[in-house]
């Protein structure tokens, strides 16, 4: 049973990271790159870094060889050392996989030859939705396209209070605001609206990433025990009093995740299929709180 179930936890995540890099891909290539907008995030800031070897310096260009890819790599290699140290071996290797995957989608999905919109705006709205459900999608499998996502999901864990599209934001907000001295206005505006709604699109995808308040009235003992053993999460209970039935009764509260609130649902109603159960969406966290990015 329990390898069955590991194999369909695997599936899930080749799955994931798979679909995720290819819808990225068709969001980029067929809808964002033929508007002629800027990426954001650390593909962005190898292209900047890219034009300042080549048009600035005056690096000569090989013919066939892109330096963006080179660049890309080479300002990941540190991140790929914070990953192992904050987020784990597993999560570092399935990140290295993941970036190649997704360069593979990336040459696979071909760019149109013709703008699919008329305008900038409905362009930036859907292949940021488009491009941020599959980005999405690759780190609710537990890995990360690379980049900005590495750096999101290392301090949501380290500060539950962050969320990798928030970072993206702030990460791309610092690469466009360089992009006004280089390039068009208009363009640098709509490209920052466009990873603005792939920042929102992620966090939305990721529900590891979102913080939930549990509090679960009970008249039966055992849940708490549950919760700790299946789901690694801490408990705080208190003993009450029906105003009504003058029965005891138990207040439980937990913090978890989005992904994990399935799970401890079903550890309710399996033990006390009368338990009534409020939930707080988005909750602060401060203190000593560890978000579990693994499926």
């Amino acid at each position: 049973m329990l390898k069955n179930l590991d194999r369909k936890k695997f599936a899930t995540q080749v799955f994931l990271i798979i679909a995720g890099n290819i819808i990225f891909a068709v969001g980029v290539n067929q809808i964002i790159t033929p508007m002629n907008l800027y990426n954001g995030g650390f593909t962005g800031i190898s292209q900047l870094i890219r034009t300042i070897l080549v048009n600035v310096i005056g690096i000569p260009v090989i013919p066939g060889v892109d330096y963006l890819g080179i660049i890309y790599f080479l300002v990941n290699v540190p991140l790929f050392v914070y990953a192992y140290k904050v987020l784990g071996k597993e999560f570092c290797i399935s990140s290295i996989i993941s970036i190649a995957l997704a360069s593979l989608a990336m040459s696979m999905v071909p760019v149109a030859k013709e703008p699919l919109f008329d305008n900038y705006l409905a362009a930036c709205l859907v292949g940021g939705v488009v491009a941020g459900v599959g980005a999405g999608m690759v780190m609710r499998a537990g890995s990360s396209g690379g980049g900005q996502d590495i750096i999101g999901m290392g301090l949501s864990k380290t500060h539950p209070n962050f969320s990798v599209g928030k970072v993206n934001i702030a990460i791309n907000l610092c690469i466009y605001a360089v992009c006004l001295f280089m390039f068009n206005i208009e363009v640098v505006i709509y490209s920052f609206i466009y990873a603005t709604v792939i920042g929102l699109a992620i966090d939305r995808v990721h529900v590891q990433n979102i913080n939930m308040q549990a509090m679960i009235f009970t008249k039966k003992e055992g849940i708490s025990d549950a919760i700790m053993t299946e789901l690694g999460r801490g408990v705080t209970r208190w003993e009450g009093e029906g105003a009504y039935t003058n029965q005891t009764t138990y207040v439980l509260c937990v913090m978890l995740s989005k992904y994990e609130m399935t799970k401890l649902l079903e550890i309710v109603r399996r033990i006390d299929p009368n338990a009534f159960v409020t939930v707080n969406e988005g909750a602060k966290v401060y203190g000593n709180f560890n978000k579990n990015f693994s499926l």
